[in-house]
């Protein structure tokens, strides 16, 4: 009996550990991740580089990434499942992130007063912005990249604005002239309302032609009364969507995108869709607001199909903010990337959009507050119109491929297509 015991115990000592499962590893990465207790993503750099914790946590933080970044190496992600092959491509991409972003909290100098002049005035500015445009958008864009796209989407979009003009009859300086026309504009809130229960009634029934899952939480539609958010027309707060009516009459044009983009099909489809989901507790510990803000930018594509956009002004409506959201992208490089000035984003402001100069400085500045944010919508919007017309498969089972998965790094998102049929 001694001597079995005997050879028992060597036969341990020699045996290599058993390594934990991938499920386990997850739980751990789960568990460490929330204990380090990191701060929410802030909108304004100002913000997020005055919440950049001690330099014992970053080097905490530093720790935990790298760790999982190896424990990574003792799983190979063609023997998982699907689901785990998701859970192993969100920690894989959060390691690499945190750990540019960590990198840069390193050499970070805690200051009392952070220059306001935008994150290209600060030390290591543009690598900066280069992380940001990552977190916000996706981990393989570059600051270059992300300019040329946006002035391909501002020919794009001027194309569209052309050709409705065109549809109208008039010469081109007419055309900005009647779009002041007071038939355009509603004084009374009672109307307003009423186009916004409109737009949601006729997308209701037609519902069915786009999307396989028709089943919809109620969506409440009320007047907005919070005026610090009076710069936007809309916005939505589950289950909410509110339009803003203050001091100037409303545009009609802006009903039936602002509607799709806030409502249905877009955000309160989106989360209605996503509460429904089983994931993770790994991808539970994310939001991608690329993927969020670009699936609302993608539905107002759809208005068409959905019985909205009657006339060519309703649909301009949708190209009038567009055209907004397509010069941002490569203002929003310029001026934390390049080191434009205001003037010279104004000036490329006003080469580019025609009759919105109220709003430039605005924006301006909220590019400069803001780094990397506003290219999410364009950016993601424009993914999935390309997956959309490379997959050709029925839009209903595109849909659901996109939105079933929850909202992901586009990256990730891509790779599940081709994933999602394998066990």
């Amino acid at each position: 009996m001694r001597t079995f015991l005997l050879i028992s115990i060597t036969t341990l000592l020699l045996s290599p550990a058993k390594k934990p499962g991938f499920d386990q590893f997850c739980d751990e990465f789960v568990q460490k991740y929330q204990s380090l207790n990191l701060p929410q993503r802030d909108l304004a750099y100002i913000d997020m580089l005055r919440h950049i914790k001690s330099p014992d946590s970053v080097r905490q933080q530093q720790k935990f990434f790298k760790e999982m970044q190896a424990g990574l190496a003792d799983f190979h992600r063609a023997t998982l499942d699907k689901n785990q092959r998701l859970d192993y491509d969100l920690i894989q991409y959060e390691t690499t992130l945190n750990l540019q972003r960590l990198d840069l909290e390193s050499r970070w100098t805690p200051t009392d007063k952070i220059p306001a002049g935008g994150i290209i005035s600060i030390p290591n500015g543009k690598e900066w912005y280069a992380y940001l445009l990552k977190r916000w958008v996706d981990a393989d864009v570059t600051p270059d990249q992300i300019y040329q796209f946006g002035l391909s989407e501002i020919d794009r979009v001027e194309g569209h604005i052309k050709n409705i003009q065109q549809q109208t009859g008039l010469t081109e300086d007419e055309f900005y002239r009647h779009l002041n026309d007071s038939s355009f504009f509603i004084k009374d809130p009672a109307e307003v309302q009423k186009a916004f229960e409109r737009a949601r009634a006729i997308v209701q029934s037609n519902l069915y032609k786009l999307f396989s899952d028709t089943v919809v939480p109620p969506l409440n539609i009320a007047r907005g009364e919070e005026k610090a958010l009076a710069q936007t027309p809309g916005y939505y707060n589950p289950p909410t969507f509110y339009y803003n009516l203050f001091d100037k009459p409303y545009n009609k044009r802006q009903v039936d995108w602002l509607y799709i983009h806030e409502g249905i099909p877009g955000h309160h489809y989106q989360i209605s869709i996503a509460n429904k989901l089983k994931v993770s507790p790994v991808q539970a510990l994310f939001t991608y607001f690329g993927y969020i803000e670009g699936w609302g930018a993608y539905a107002e594509e759809l208005g068409k199909d959905l019985g909205l956009y009657q006339t060519p002004y309703d649909e301009l409506g949708k190209w009038e903010w567009d055209i907004v959201r397509s010069v941002r992208v490569p203002l929003d490089v310029g001026l934390n990337y390049y080191g434009w000035t205001d003037e010279q984003a104004l000036a490329f402001w006003k080469k580019n959009i025609r009759g919105q100069d109220d709003i430039a400085q605005r924006e301006i500045n909220r590019m400069r507050r803001w780094p990397a944010q506003v290219v999410t919508y364009k950016y993601g919007a424009l993914q999935f119109l390309h997956w959309r017309q490379q997959l050709k498969i029925d839009i209903r089972r595109f849909h659901d491929k996109v939105l079933n998965r929850g909202a992901l790094p586009f990256s990730i998102l891509l790779s599940t297509f081709t994933t999602d049929e394998s066990p």
